[in-house]
């Protein structure tokens, strides 16, 4: 076998289920303390107007205590319609964050290594910035490079 079994060779997190964002939403914190990246898959249904930002913090615990806004790359995939696979070459983001499109079904593919996150904070957490625009979205973080591998891993979510 060639390829790479997500559940096995990887830890998935599912961060923020499928909810509306109005208002704004911070997802789950998750720990890279046992994994070296993630990957984080983010998900936008239908939305009345464009949600306002996508930031990622790096925090010192799984509640999302004393969160740093980081800067991160991301992939996107903002064409409604057609080639629904087809990701943008890789962007570099500041931590102010990404203003994503109002386009509906998309997602944003966030990448991430712990080498990244400033010592003290081991956690991630993934914010959702936005005002009163009703927007569908859901986040998943792909957790790879274990550390200590397994067949069940234990859980980065606290």
């Amino acid at each position: 076998m060639r390829g790479f079994i997500a559940a096995v060779g990887g830890h998935i997190v599912n961060i923020l289920p499928p909810i509306d964002i109005t208002g704004g939403k911070n997802a789950q914190a998750f720990s890279l303390k046992k994994h070296h990246h993630a990957s984080i898959f983010v998900q936008i249904g239908v939305s009345a107007a464009a949600f306002t930002k996508i930031l990622l913090n790096a925090c010192t615990d799984a509640s999302g205590s004393n969160p740093t806004a980081l800067p991160f790359t991301i992939y996107k995939q903002e064409t409604a319609g057609a080639n629904q696979d087809v990701l943008s070459a890789k962007t570099a983001v500041t931590s102010a964050g990404y203003t994503p499109s109002a386009n509906d079904n998309i997602f944003y593919v966030i990448e991430i290594d712990a080498s990244e996150l400033p010592d003290g904070s081991p956690y991630l957490q993934l914010q959702l910035t936005n005002g009163s625009n009703s927007v569908i979205a859901s986040a998943v973080a792909v957790l790879s490079g274990s550390r200590y591998a397994e067949e069940s891993s234990a859980t980065a979510a606290a």
